[in-house]
């Protein structure tokens, strides 16, 4: 597994291995440039977690995503604080212990 020491670094580094794509989450889905991906049509292969040093607001999520018809992306999103509302099933895919 690769690590980054930021939030960009990760976002930059799985750009160039493929990751190019960059979701959106909706409620119970993730959306890209239009096209819809339900829990169940992608799957999380790598993630990184990245906390601020004096603002809880920093914290933050980079998940780097495949879709079951091979296209690959990145997903950014916050964690405590700023948490974006979703699904508890989303909620569960999206679980930081799957790593």
């Amino acid at each position: 597994m690769y690590t980054y020491d930021t939030l960009s670094a990760a976002v930059n580094g799985l750009k160039k291995r493929g990751f190019t794509l960059d979701f959106n989450l909706a409620e119970n889905c993730l959306i890209c440039q239009g096209t819809r991906f339900d829990i169940h049509d992608f799957e999380i292969v790598e993630v990184y977690r990245f906390e601020g040093n004096t603002d809880p607001a920093d914290e933050s999520v980079v998940y780097a995503i495949e879709g079951k018809d091979g296209q690959k992306g990145v997903l950014v999103s916050g964690y405590g604080p700023s948490a974006e509302g979703m699904s508890a099933e989303m909620a569960r895919k999206l679980t930081i212990n799957r790593v």
